[in-house]
């Protein structure tokens, strides 16, 4: 007797489709910007100007207070004549490490990059990348802002997640103090207080001295020593340079209570 069951459809599974930020089963907001504050290079990719053909190149990255991706390039360059003829752009943050390339969290932002004269966007970036003072001033060269429109991060293998602009950016309303008050603050801090960086940046999983704050904002400080980065977050966001000091003496007195005293240096400081 013929058997007129009807046999089971195999369902049929596509490519897992990233989740919204705000449904990840991961915190996908927190690692978007940690990629954001701590990689100081990616890839650019533009748009061709003569056929349109997508084009990648490798520049350096800081970020505005808020975090907005910031680049200073030369006009000369061919990612530069893109981006005159159209801003769209994306930049690619990676921060690598051992073993396969794709079991390593990166991050692409998609958006517009216009050119900014604005006296922050220089200090910021120069104070990420002090070897560019350089050629900044160079006739030739402007500095860019990104202004995104989408981030599409991976955090490692199973772990994809979208991020609105406000999910990548903070939001800087009613922090105008920490923006006018950050630069005579990293200055102070980098003058006087080079054991409490080291502190910092050992809470942070980065041990060793020569630490040097090259910036902060509302959710914490981004510390370089050499071509090492380190990103430190506050216990909770700051709004006002009152907040910001009471946070990094209490970070500071918390760091020594754990560890008495700051770290011996890291072998490649």
């Amino acid at each position: 007797m013929a058997n007129d069951a009807t046999p089971p459809v195999q369902e049929r599974r596509g490519p897992a489709e990233p989740l919204p930020a705000s449904e990840a089963p991961f915190d996908a907001i927190g690692l978007a910007r940690y990629l954001l504050r701590s990689v100081r290079s990616g890839a650019l990719a533009t748009i061709d100007a003569t056929d349109g053909t997508p084009f990648a190149s490798l520049v350096t990255i800081a970020t505005d207070v808020d975090g907005t991706p910031l680049m200073l390039m030369s006009r000369l360059s061919a990612h530069t004549r893109n981006l005159d003829k159209d801003p769209r752009a994306s930049l690619l943050f990676s921060v690598g490490g051992k073993g396969d390339p794709l079991a390593h969290p990166r991050l692409t932002v998609t958006g517009r990059a216009t050119r900014t004269d604005e006296k922050r966007v220089r200090e910021r970036f120069l104070a990420r990348h002090p070897k560019a003072k350089l050629y900044a001033d160079f006739p030739d060269f402007g500095f860019f802002a990104l202004t995104p429109a989408a981030g599409h991060l991976n955090g490692g293998f199973a772990k994809a997640a979208t991020l609105t602009p406000q999910e990548l950016l903070l939001d800087m309303a009613g922090a105008e103090a920490i923006v006018a008050g950050e630069r005579g603050a990293v200055e102070h801090m980098n003058a006087d207080h080079a054991d409490a960086l080291a502190l910092y940046a050992a809470g942070a999983g980065e041990p060793g001295t020569g630490w040097r704050l090259t910036g902060l904002d509302p959710e914490g400080l981004d510390l370089m020593a050499g071509e090492r980065t380190a990103r430190v977050p506050y216990p909770e966001p700051v709004r006002d340079m009152g907040a910001l000091r009471k946070t990094l003496v209490a970070m500071a007195a918390a760091a020594r209570a754990a560890g008495a005293e700051a770290p011996p240096p890291h072998p490649e400081t």
